[in-house]
């Protein structure tokens, strides 16, 4: 609750300096930091998993999965954003619902690759 009290003192104070509070780049941001968390995470975490077992098919497959779905899923999130107006990309009130996104962004960003690799460490395994 305090830090909720603080960050909000934070955007107003901001928002008063004449930074502005915009939603939509901070959404941007968000969607393009776990952007790179997620790709750092799938070379070193999946990747890794596979090297020197089975095939070549499977790290083929994981590099499908981040192009196919996890990129067009954070351009969702972020598209949803930029379709506000200036006014309602500087409301407080949307907050909870920004947390909410960044919170899936950054569950998606940082479980999938764990996900994938167990799920691949099993098919390895199975084979």
């Amino acid at each position: 609750m305090r830090e909720s009290i603080a960050e909000g003192l934070q955007i107003q104070t901001a928002a008063v300096k004449g930074y502005g509070l915009d939603w939509r780049k901070r959404m941007s941001d968000t969607v393009a930091y776990s952007l790179l968390v997620y790709t750092s995470l799938q070379i070193f975490v999946t990747l890794r998993t596979l090297e020197g077992e089975g095939g070549s098919l499977l790290p083929m497959i994981a590099l499908v999965v981040l192009v196919a779905g996890v990129i067009p899923m954070f351009r969702h999130f972020e598209r949803r954003w930029e379709a506000l107006d200036d006014a309602a990309a500087a409301d407080p009130a949307l907050r909870a619902d920004f947390r909410r996104d960044q919170l899936a962004t950054w569950a998606v960003a940082i479980g999938l690759p764990f996900l994938l690799a167990a799920v691949f460490r099993m098919l390895v395994s199975l084979a």
